[in-house]
Formats: structure tokens, sequence, C-alpha cells
């Protein structure tokens, strides 16, 4: 019972949540935008770095008619699936539009322009601690609402119709066009030092940062074959998607956009590892998983009486990638 009253709360305080950051930050993007050519100067200077780097990021992705989830049955050789958890199933047709996917995860140093812009405190920064890990070159830790935000923030500055991907353009891109891929690779397999971290690799980059945590350092393996880099590892993914494990036996062909509603949101990719824990971990370019869209410390203490604080996901390790749609 007890956790049964933990996930209502936990699902009403998200909705209520991401309803009252979407309408603040439509204020923060509006009154961003009414007034660009009133930053500060240094500031403009890396709005327009953020926004010329983000233009050259973008990659097209041709649309087109792939089999998705889990195609084990149809690909391996025993005829088994690939995927453990079964909400990769059934295997079911989708067709996409063109669109276009961001090339890279976004950083630390991505948000601080766009928060400085917006007139919004920096992200992930909870207490000391945080600090330390909060390096400007590896992977931010957002929510969903604050990735949301940040991709039609983008979007509006360029005149794009950007947010975040729905999992079947994910799914599509990282499978090279719908291919049965097995991993997000620039081969699609995994091969430990050469385009996933090994063991020893994650731990000489703790020494480099002089952290105890694993850091989510970007860029560091060769990209997919249509050039996306670390759609493997290094932080989880938002997706516009509400999730539903059953979705699949569901969906629509054309342009699925997931639930219409739901209690946690759709991420793909993993958590930052080395290649021999992420091939036991769902790696795959099919895996799903699931996390509450609103996990924040300010928000978890206003339940601390009720949730083991240690169970509640504080979003270092979700990240976003931005889309653009036709």
């Amino acid at each position: 019972m007890k956790q049964n009253l933990i996930a209502i709360l936990l699902s009403s305080l998200a909705l209520t949540a991401c309803a009252k950051t979407s309408t603040e930050s439509v204020n923060q993007q509006n009154s961003t935008s009414s007034s660009k050519g009133k930053q500060d100067p240094e500031l403009q200077k890396k709005i327009d770095q953020l926004l010329e780097k983000t233009k050259k990021e973008l990659i097209f992705v041709k649309g087109g008619s792939f089999m998705m989830g889990d195609f084990g049955p149809q690909h391996s050789k025993d005829g088994l699936r690939y995927d453990g958890d079964g909400d990769a199933t059934p295997l079911h047709k989708v067709t996409l539009s063109d669109y276009k996917l961001s090339a890279t995860k976004a950083t630390y140093a991505d948000f601080d322009v766009y928060t400085a812009a917006t007139g919004q405190k920096p992200i992930g920064v909870f207490d000391e601690f945080s600090k330390i890990d909060r390096i400007p070159e590896v992977a931010a830790g957002v929510n969903w609402q604050q990735a949301r935000d940040y991709c039609q923030w983008l979007g509006k500055q360029l005149n794009l119709k950007m947010d975040l991907p729905t999992e079947a353009q994910w799914e599509y891109a990282a499978r090279n066009r719908g291919q049965m891929v097995m991993y997000p690779t620039n081969n699609g397999k995994l091969e430990n030092g050469k385009n996933i971290w090994s063991f020893d690799q994650r731990n000489l980059t703790k020494k480099k940062y002089k952290t105890i945590r694993i850091v989510p350092e970007l860029k560091q393996f060769p990209p997919t074959q249509m050039g996306f880099y670390d759609m493997i590892t290094d932080n989880y993914e938002w997706m516009l998607d509400w999730y539903d494990p059953e979705y699949y036996s569901k969906s629509p062909e054309h342009n699925p956009q997931g639930p219409k509603t739901g209690t946690k949101k759709v991420v793909r990719s993993t958590y930052p590892d080395d290649g021999q824990n992420i091939k036991m971990s769902g790696g795959l370019t099919i895996s799903r998983h699931a996390i509450h869209p609103v996990a924040d410390p300010d928000l978890v203490g206003e339940l601390k009486d009720l949730i083991d604080t240690k169970s509640v996901d504080v979003n270092k390790n979700n990240s976003v990638r931005c889309a653009v749609n036709f």
C-alpha cells in the first residue's frame, strides 16, 4: 500500500512539475527571443557558437519503413530473442518521415549557455559534491522537461521544429535506417577498447578528471555508420514517448509518438559503463528503458518522509540528443 501511495504521489508530482516547468519555459523562451540582441556581447557570442555547433551536428535521416523491435527470431542463429526484458516485442512495421538527429548528446557547457540565455540557474548544481563531477565537456544530466525545453529553445533560435526524438526515430537511426544492427557502434559489434570503453579506460578517465565516479566523456570512439556518437553508452537519452511495456502491440505504423499518457518516459542508450557490462545490461539498439521524468533532488526532498532517496534517480546519467522534424 505504501509503495502504491509513493508511486501515485511521484506520478502526480511529475505531471504537475512538468506542466509548471513547461509553462515557465515558454515564458523564458519568449523573453529570450524578444531580448535577442540585448544580450551581453560575450554571452551572445557563446549563444551564436552554440547555435552554429548545433546546426553542424545535425545529421539528416532519410525516412522509410523498418521492422521495429526485437529482430532476434529473424536474425540470430538460434532463432531466439536478443532482448530479455520482453518490452521490445512484437516486431512491428514503422514508417517514418524524414528528420534530423544530433550527432552528439548535449554537454554541461551547452546547457550553461542555454540557461544563461534564458535566465535560469545552471543545471546539475545541488551541493558541493555535485560541482566536482559537473565537467563542462561531458554529457549533461537533466530531467525530461529540461531536456525538452533545451531542444525547443534551440529550435526557436534556429527556426527549426526541434524536439526530443521519438523512440522510433532513435532506433531507426541507431540501426542505420532500420537495418538489423545489434549495437549502435561503428560496426554493430562490441569491441572493448576500440569502439566502446574498456574497464581500464574508464578508470583512466576517473583519474583524468580526479573523480571517483564514471565520467560520460563524449566522442572518444568512432561514430556509427551514419555519424552518431555515443548512442550505446555515456548516459541514457530522453525520448519524447511515455513508456508502456505493451505499446508495440498497439503502435500505429506511421510516425508513432508513444502513448498519450503515462508515469515514466522512455530512455534509450545506457548508463556510462564498459563494454563487458553493457553487453549484459541493455545496450542493444532495440533495448527500451523507463525513467520517471522528474527525478530532481529538490522534489525528492519534499517526499523524504515517504521514500528512500537512495533509490531515486537524480538525473546525473540522463541526457539529451535533439531531433528536427520537417
